[in-house]
């Protein structure tokens, strides 16, 4: 009649993530999805040039890959991402959208409103000035 497969059958039966603070979520998949598209969009705001868009977009495109390649298999994501448990890969994917939408009022791919002091990005006899090769 019904043939339950493991990653169901582990969807019904988790009660906990064993993480204080971090409730099981009911149906992580299509809202994990959605977060990655909502995180694209802003990230389409940032201009092309900004590494910042460059590396959340390449890596949050890469995330979605594997969560449409899934087919609803929540063991499958959670081994491929290897960011830990479902909810964890969530909780990181809400954390980078507020970062994209942070960094947009930012602007930070803009130039610095004031021209730093000498040494101010100098560490460990390292310097990363324009004007150092």
């Amino acid at each position: 009649m019904f043939k339950f497969t493991r990653p169901l059958l582990q969807q019904v039966t988790k009660k906990t993530t064993g993480i204080v603070g971090l409730a099981v979520h009911q149906n992580p998949l299509p809202e994990l999805f959605n977060t990655y598209n909502s995180t694209l969009s802003v990230l389409a705001s940032i201009p092309s040039s900004s590494l910042y868009r460059q590396g959340a977009e390449a890596l949050t495109k890469h995330k979605l890959n594997i969560v449409q390649g899934a087919n609803g298999d929540i063991a499958s994501v959670e081994k491929q991402l290897d960011e830990g448990q479902i909810e964890e890969s969530l909780d990181i994917a809400k954390d980078e959208l507020k970062l994209a939408e942070n960094m947009l009022v930012w602007k930070a791919w803009e130039p610095l409103e004031e021209k730093p002091l000498p040494g101010q990005w100098e560490y460990f006899g390292n310097t990363s000035s324009p004007t150092s090769s």
